[in-house]
């Protein structure tokens, strides 16, 4: 509690009274549980307590997520508001281990509310807390799915607000198209709880039993999602490392292309998996420089024809390092045609206009945006109004006008963080760096002929 900012505090004893107020209400003021509902809650309390035991962690910082809430479902059709919210409660008690009491109290607050809510939004669209029965179904239907929609729109905007309070999340760590796809599977196990619901008319306690191994199973696949979508970015992460330790002054240029790129796509309306490649292209779009000798990246002055050509082939060499990586989909068509123009004067393959892959001319115009505006050995970074000036000169003969003009009002909407100076290492300060940048539009490589 101590470590919370006091927002944050503020917000918690606010929370944990409300639901003490909310539960005492429910309990004593309003028409309360009948005995015969006591045994349903009883185990239903247990199935929630169990599944809350053992949640997924998420790719967020301090985020986890079970699939407890389909008991607290549940309580709201067989025993009503009250039951939900005593339901959800049980999360005080989990046994997950190493919980801080803080946090329990949070979750088994945050729920209860959660339950109360769900009920009291059951019962207005015409659902009744009791026992179904077969012929009570489809009418049911309605009045649940406003149940569950209350509770996943209650849960999410009470765990925001305390983590957004607290700073443990930050804008640009979760993008809306994907908290969108995470909440509508959120949503999707809330069906669990209403096939509790249907059998309990039928077998009791033991339907809660019967719908425990699916209920594993789906929190066993939400986990694997996670825990495969953490390994791919610890080898995207990798391998961009690798590639920024042959040039100090490019640290965290991948990673900001990523981002610029992500916010063209999410203007032009890219569906959820296209993001993601798109993110990841971003990343790697200069893995070829692996394959590229330091001392031409390095070179002080003109380089020459042979070097240049090295230089123009680092989009392939990109491809050859990463084609068996089976997940970058469409980002192969990124790494492999970003330095491609408009007009056709780019490279590996002179592509130009729509012949051009769309991953590829969206990081053209991120790639260019982030290097000059960023430090560089031979200049410092240039202001973000001078680059989207640049862009603007550009689109229609390096750049695609469309990318342009998407960025440049992705920036007026969410605006961007400069780049931040790297120190070089005192060990390595007598290394040459790069005089020219192949990314930065306004300077270009100069190539000296041979002949």
């Amino acid at each position: 509690m101590r470590e919370l900012p006091w927002p944050a505090r503020v917000y918690f004893v606010a929370l944990v009274g409300t639901a003490g107020l909310v539960i005492t209400r429910g309990l004593l003021v309003h028409h309360g549980l009948v005995a015969e509902d006591w045994s349903a809650l009883l185990v239903l309390a247990l199935l929630f307590l169990l599944c809350e035991s053992v949640p997924t962690l998420l790719n967020v910082p301090h985020v986890a997520v079970s699939v407890s809430f389909s008991a607290a479902l549940a309580a709201v059709v067989l025993v009503g508001p009250e039951g939900a919210a005593l339901v959800g409660l049980a999360a005080v008690v989990s046994v997950r281990p190493g919980l801080p009491m803080v946090k329990r109290l949070f979750n088994g607050a945050q729920y209860a509310l959660c339950g109360y809510a769900a009920g009291w939004a059951y019962e207005s669209a015409g659902g009744r807390a009791h026992l179904p029965e077969p012929a009570d179904f489809p009418g049911i239907l309605v009045p649940y799915a406003a149940a569950t929609v209350v509770f996943v729109a209650v849960n999410f905007a009470l765990t925001a607000v305390i983590l957004r309070l607290a700073s443990a999340v930050h804008k640009d760590q979760v993008s809306l198209r994907a908290m969108v796809q995470f909440l509508s599977s959120y949503v999707g196990f809330a069906t669990f709880g209403l096939l509790i619901a249907a059998l309990w008319s039928t077998v009791q306690s033991i339907s809660a039993v019967l719908v425990l191994l699916p209920l594993f199973v789906a929190r066993w696949a939400l986990g694997h999602y996670h825990a495969e979508q953490r390994a791919y970015d610890a080898t995207i992460a990798a391998l961009c490392q690798a590639v920024e330790t042959k040039d100090y002054y490019t640290r965290g240029h991948c990673t900001r292309v990523s981002a610029a790129s992500s916010m063209i796509a999410e203007e032009i309306g890219m569906g959820t998996e296209r993001l993601r490649a798109i993110r990841y292209a971003g990343m790697l779009h200069d893995v070829g420089k692996l394959g590229v000798p330091t001392k031409v990246l390095q070179k002080d002055g003109r380089l020459t024809e042979e070097e240049y050509a090295a230089i123009q082939l680092h989009p392939m060499r990109g491809l050859e390092i990463v084609r068996g990586i089976d997940f970058l989909d469409e980002a192969f068509a990124g790494i492999m045609h970003h330095h491609e123009r408009h007009d056709g004067r780019g490279y590996p393959m002179g592509l130009a206009g729509s012949e051009i892959p769309e991953f590829a001319r969206i990081i053209a115009v991120a790639d260019a945006f982030d290097s000059m505006t960023s430090d560089r050995s031979y200049r410092k970074a240039k202001s973000i109004e001078f680059a989207v000036a640049e862009l603007r000169k550009n689109a229609g003969t390096q750049f695609d006008p469309d990318m342009v003009c998407a960025f440049v009002e992705a920036l007026d909407r969410h605006g961007w963080d400069m780049a931040q100076p790297v120190p070089v290492p005192l060990d390595d300060a007598a290394v040459e760096t790069t005089v020219k940048d192949h990314d930065d539009p306004t300077t270009p490589i100069q190539v000296v002929s041979e002949r």
